[in-house]
């Protein structure tokens, strides 16, 4: 593990993982390796990824909650510039922590990669007036196999950072801001449900 550190177990949810590059630099710039499947296996890690995915957003975006259905994917996540917060819901039925959530502050300059395993619900939140994000997946995308839960329902209790904004019962934006600008949610993500109502338990 010669170019990476990795933290596992976080929040001491099984298989969430933060890894750290070595990032080798002087004045002129610096470099690091982004991903290496020897390193990855070394440490414990062997995945394979098929797909790599990139998207950019604006201050105030939040994407999510979103988990795969029948299809799910582990997913290796890194901001490449600004800042987003991103989270993860453990949805495993066989997990003790089944429910809880654990976030990652993912910057351009920390560096970070943030290993999300199969069997959880994922999403983000943009802090900087832009962000471009990108991750890989171990499975192909399923455009028909998408679900999602409330990125604020009160059950799971997630701590947005620089999110001011008071729950009125639904998964709704309205009346959310970040730095004074309105939380911007798609029409999608204000429509699903709590933890409760979408696993009928």
């Amino acid at each position: 593990m010669g170019q990476i550190t990795v933290q596992k177990d976080l929040d001491g949810i099984r298989g969430l993982c933060l890894i750290q590059p070595a990032v080798h630099g002087d004045s002129r710039g610096y470099f690091m390796e982004t991903w290496s499947a020897r390193d990855m296996k070394e440490a414990g890690l062997d995945i394979a990824f098929v797909q790599d995915n990139q998207s950019r957003s604006v201050k105030g975006v939040l994407r999510g909650l979103h988990f795969q259905k029948q299809f799910p994917q582990t997913k290796l996540v890194r901001v490449i510039r600004g800042e987003v917060f991103d989270v993860v819901v453990d949805l495993r039925s066989d997990s003790e922590t089944f429910g809880k959530w654990h976030g990652e502050l993912l910057t351009e300059e920390n560096r970070h990669q943030f290993l999300i395993p199969r069997g959880f619900a994922h999403g983000f939140l943009v802090l900087s007036d832009a962000a471009e994000f990108c991750y890989k997946c171990d499975d192909f995308y399923h455009p028909d196999d998408e679900g999602g839960m409330a990125w604020n329902d009160p059950e799971i209790g997630i701590a947005w950072p620089k999110l001011e904004g008071t729950y009125t019962g639904s998964a709704s934006g309205a009346g959310y801001r970040v730095d004074g600008v309105p939380l911007k949610l798609s029409e999608k993500d204000q429509r699903w449900l709590g933890i409760r109502d979408t696993f009928r338990f």
